[in-house]
């Protein structure tokens, strides 16, 4: 995968693949407006695979500042506006009030084979993938769940439209995934990223009835022990917690505890 790179490929790729659309839609005699809105958006749709927000913009706006610098003095100065058009797709893509979730990781296609028979649902259940943006993890949660209802909510709107396009069988919604009410779901199918854990843990927690399931892709809950953990053959984890959720066990033996049995232990001995 992309994000796996070593940096900047990523971005060379993302500055390459704009470039070359910029050249090859000259050479098919679309106008210079047109090529550049093209070349602009390759690599924005390129800057979806980076690792992380600083670099999605360097990948999204390397193509229009590299332009402005080498063209846009050399006649293309009636252009120079046009590079914030990537800049306004990627907010559109990658709103601000969503850049303290995970940025767009689809979810692979067997990733979750297993899963029904790890947590069995009831007919015509709910489960709602919390940020289902392309609706990857809706593909791979119908194959496993043919007869539940389905539901996705993504923020982004250009990703929601064409979640819904691809998932017609599933109800794709507009919203934030905090905001949202859990409570009407047996299952919240989430690919976020360690730091958002808590946080879902305790939404889940405070929404979902007892016996529901709050799924996690790859990362696990600090400290709440999982029900299951599934691993594909890529040993990607994904770790099922069904309320009421179990804390994990603190260390029997801490800084504390050591002192004071040293110290119960020195009473204990003869003096000589």
């Amino acid at each position: 995968m992309i994000q796996r790179w070593p940096w900047p490929l990523p971005a060379l790729l993302a500055w390459a693949a704009a470039w070359g659309s910029f050249h090859a839609a000259r050479a098919v005699g679309l106008s210079p407006t047109a090529a550049l809105v093209l070349a602009a958006t390759t690599g924005v749709v390129f800057s979806l695979l980076g690792s992380s927000l600083p670099r999605k913009l360097i990948m999204a706006l390397g193509f229009p500042l590299s332009w402005a610098l080498l063209l846009g003095a050399s006649g293309g100065a009636a252009l120079a506006w046009a590079w914030l058009l990537p800049l306004g797709l990627f907010l559109a893509l990658y709103p601000p009030g969503s850049w303290k979730d995970a940025p767009l990781f689809p979810t692979p296609p067997d990733v979750l084979n297993g899963l029904r028979q790890a947590a069995p649902l009831p007919l015509a259940g709910r489960v709602l993938d919390a940020g289902c943006g392309l609706g990857d993890g809706l593909m791979a949660l119908e194959r496993e769940y043919p007869d539940v209802h389905l539901v996705g909510i993504e923020r982004s709107l250009p990703l929601r439209l064409l979640c819904a396009l691809r998932c017609r069988w599933a109800r794709v919604e507009g919203g934030d995934m905090w905001a949202a009410d859990w409570s009407p779901y047996d299952m919240v199918y989430l690919f976020q990223r360690p730091e958002s854990m808590a946080r879902a843990m305790e939404k889940a927690a405070r929404d979902l009835r007892p016996g529901a399931w709050l799924v996690s892709l790859e990362f696990e809950a600090v400290g709440w022990v999982a029900n299951v953990c599934l691993q594909d053959d890529d040993e990607r984890p994904v770790w099922l917690y069904q309320v009421p959720f179990q804390a994990a066990e603190l260390p029997l033996v801490d800084a504390a505890s050591q002192l004071a049995s040293t110290s119960s232990a020195g009473a204990g001995r003869p003096n000589r």
